[in-house]
């Protein structure tokens, strides 16, 4: 069984494996706890894959989902990329593996290689702040570049974060590693590379919506608020100037997509743009036709 498009009712392109098989969990306690306090969610924080998997084929909804490798700066291991992989395998109709690699690595280009071309990702996710990078320094770029040649987006983090909010010094975080104006070099620099901005980029919507409106090959996904929180300006141009270029995320399991739904229901978007939000722009971007 593969992903079924017609039937599907919205793709979620971004939600997090917060687990391992093992019982791993994907951040240190710390920070997981400082995220968890930040959002607001309580025990329940982090369900199986295949938990995930269920709650999303119940809800007739795909979702990509990725695990971050962050281990250079937060000293602690990922939940692994196989995972991930091995959870699509067994649930191919509803999820859409991404994969993380940490840029610090030193074979961190020929990793992307191998997860793309040998195991079947469809795609790469980013946190500049949790990995300790800036998009423009250069670190990444040869993992860029291998994304770019073969065909896969790059998802990166922007804004303001959960994780490590409310700690002594933020726990090292910095959080202008992911101002979304750094990815305009990246853009610019890998015009074949498909560049997603997650998030309502507090406090930088503004420069969010200038990279994507200026540079073709970068889009937004909407995911990490809930969308009555939405600044009016971010409303405006999902419905006009960016209508194809805005996506449905949730960031589960932070925000259930349903109350993203729920919420997103009571904007004022026009009735030709919520299908191209909800399902039709990731089917795009994505490739999944």
């Amino acid at each position: 069984m593969t992903l079924d498009l017609d039937s599907l009712v919205a793709i979620d392109v971004h939600t997090h494996a917060e687990v391992s098989e093992d019982g791993h969990l994907s951040l240190p306690d710390s920070l997981m706890a400082a995220s968890a306090k930040y959002f607001k969610t309580g025990d329940g924080r982090a369900p199986t894959l295949d938990a995930l998997a269920a709650y999303y084929r119940d809800r007739h909804m795909a979702a990509v989902v990725f695990t971050v490798d962050c281990e250079h700066q937060t000293g602690h291991s990922p939940v692994p990329n196989e995972d991930v992989i091995r959870a699509a395998e067994r649930h191919p109709d509803v999820l859409i593996p991404f994969a993380s690699v940490d840029p610090h690595r030193e074979r961190a280009a020929s990793e992307a290689r191998r997860l793309i071309t040998g195991r079947g990702v469809r795609g790469f996710k980013f946190h500049p702040t949790l990995q300790g990078f800036s998009p423009d320094d250069g670190l990444a770029y040869p993992m860029f570049e291998v994304l770019a040649e073969l065909g896969v987006p790059a998802l990166f983090h922007s804004g303001q974060t959960g994780i490590g909010a409310g700690t002594p010094g933020g726990s090292g975080l910095r959080l202008r590693h992911s101002n979304p104006m750094l990815l305009d070099d990246v853009a610019a620099d890998f015009p074949e590379l498909t560049i997603i901005i997650a998030h309502p980029s507090f406090p930088w919507q503004d420069e969010a919506l200038s990279v994507a409106t200026h540079k073709a090959n970068v889009f937004i996904d909407l995911s990490g608020w809930s969308p009555k929180y939405f600044p009016p300006l971010l409303v405006q141009y999902a419905n006009t100037l960016l209508r194809d270029k805005v996506m449905f995320g949730s960031d589960y399991p932070v925000i259930t997509p349903d109350r993203w739904l729920t919420d997103f229901a009571e904007l004022p978007i026009k009735d030709e743009v919520r299908p191209l939000i909800l399902k039709d722009n990731a089917i795009r971007v994505l490739g999944l036709r």
